[in-house]
């Protein structure tokens, strides 16, 4: 029994503050993702001023929820607005870990998930649907514990024909 609650004490306290453990499925490479991250962007056109995410555990572990915004100011040709997402990352058997993601634009993505060898890259791959883009969404854990974020669309009847969207950097909060 004390070898049980010492074992959970010390797999919560290697979780990020205000990360909530993961349950019965298992999400042990994931965890340098858990938490709170700020993006960094330029403003330029394309790229947001400001925005940020976050991935936590949810029902009792089940599952892992990544919360996203992004805003982005007027240009020329639109009017300043906010990018808002939501994507639920879960187990799937036989397929294994799976994602879906909505958008306040509408959006509705399956992706599929895989991991690096070295598990410091977390890559998403869309379905591919004859008539619709390929999209691909990739987090790199850097040396200094930041994130590479990159978002790559191929276009339809070419799904491994990326081209490279929209790429920055996240840290921590």
């Amino acid at each position: 029994m004390r070898s049980g609650l010492l074992f959970a004490f010390l797999v919560a306290t290697m979780i990020p503050a205000g990360a909530q453990q993961p349950g019965n499925s298992n999400w042990e490479d994931w965890r340098f993702l858990l938490g709170k991250w700020t993006a960094e962007g330029g403003g330029q056109p394309g790229q947001a001023t400001t925005g940020g995410f976050s991935f936590d555990a949810d029902l009792q572990g089940r599952i892992l929820v990544r919360r996203s915004y992004s805003e982005y100011p007027a240009t020329a040709k639109s009017s300043a607005f906010r990018h808002d997402d939501l994507m639920v990352i879960y187990q799937e058997q036989p397929k294994g870990t799976r994602a879906v993601y909505f958008d306040n634009e509408g959006h509705a993505i399956h992706y599929t998930v895989a991991f690096s060898a070295d598990k410091n890259t977390i890559t998403f791959v869309s379905d591919v649907t004859p008539s619709t883009p390929t999209f691909r969404l990739i987090y790199r854990r850097l040396k200094d514990n930041s994130l590479n974020v990159e978002f790559d669309i191929a276009p339809p009847g070419k799904p491994d024909s990326f081209s490279k969207y929209v790429e920055g950097t996240a840290k921590r909060k």
